[in-house]
């Protein structure tokens, strides 16, 4: 198994030491006891970056979860099993994908609130990012009351808070229609979440920041029906 070191909350961490425990140069990867790499779910990509040990070096550039094991996928040389090696995460990157998720949480709060419409899906980028809501049909008013709403909401500068829960609690507490818990499987119990300015909670696997402020401005682009009921918002962000 390997220990995530950015779980709960220690997103901000960009290096550290590990050991690798497994190497598999034939297919690319090498598996470490402990990790700060936010391996690829929920909607949101890979952390990238490189490991050193001695006088060598190789880049991350895939990060993926294979059971309880965390699958490095490397370019360059690669270490032995049991080398000592030093991690550091691209922080542009990461950090672009924590204000996007984090944003991504509170457009879906929003619309959860005005509309009654639940995120059936996303995915993050580093530049802009995609919402899907059900059931929905939004016209430009819809489009523009919703990002006002978001961007009033981060003025406020609430808390981020990246917790674990126990899985009746999350059940208790969360907003119906906030999440589909049934797509998480009952052993997986306490529960990590994200909770924003202590009301709104959401299960959540990903990477966030610590205060609505470091977010920016949210900008909505496009709108797009995506079928029946199903609106499609994307957006960008202005630097905070």
């Amino acid at each position: 198994m390997t220990e995530l070191l950015y779980y709960p909350d220690n997103e901000y961490q960009k290096e550290f030491d590990a050991k690798v425990q497994k190497k598999k140069e034939s297919k690319g990867y090498i598996t470490l006891n402990q990790t700060l790499f936010y391996k690829e779910g929920g909607g949101q990509p890979t952390d990238k970056g490189k490991i050193t040990w001695n006088d060598k070096e190789a880049s991350v550039e895939k990060v993926k979860r294979k059971q309880e094991k965390i699958r490095h996928y490397i370019e360059g040389d690669f270490p032995e099993p049991d080398q000592e090696i030093h991690g550091e995460v691209d922080w542009d990157r990461r950090y672009k994908h924590m204000r996007m998720h984090t944003a991504q949480h509170v457009i879906s709060w929003i619309v959860l609130n005005m509309y009654d419409a639940s995120t059936a899906g996303n995915q993050i980028h580093e530049d802009y990012s995609r919402i899907d809501f059900e059931p929905a049909e939004f016209d430009e008013k819809d489009v523009e009351k919703i990002e006002n709403g978001a961007n009033s909401l981060i003025e406020k500068g609430l808390k981020v808070e990246k917790k674990e829960m126990e899985r009746e609690l999350v059940e208790e507490q969360m907003t119906e229609g906030r999440t589909n818990l049934d797509l998480i499987p009952d052993h997986v119990d306490p529960l990590r979440v994200v909770e924003i300015g202590g009301e709104d909670i959401c299960p959540c696997g990903g990477t966030h920041v610590q205060n609505l402020d470091e977010i920016g401005e949210i900008n909505i682009i496009e709108r797009k029906s995506k079928g029946s009921n199903v609106e499609r918002l994307k957006f960008e962000l202005e630097e905070a």
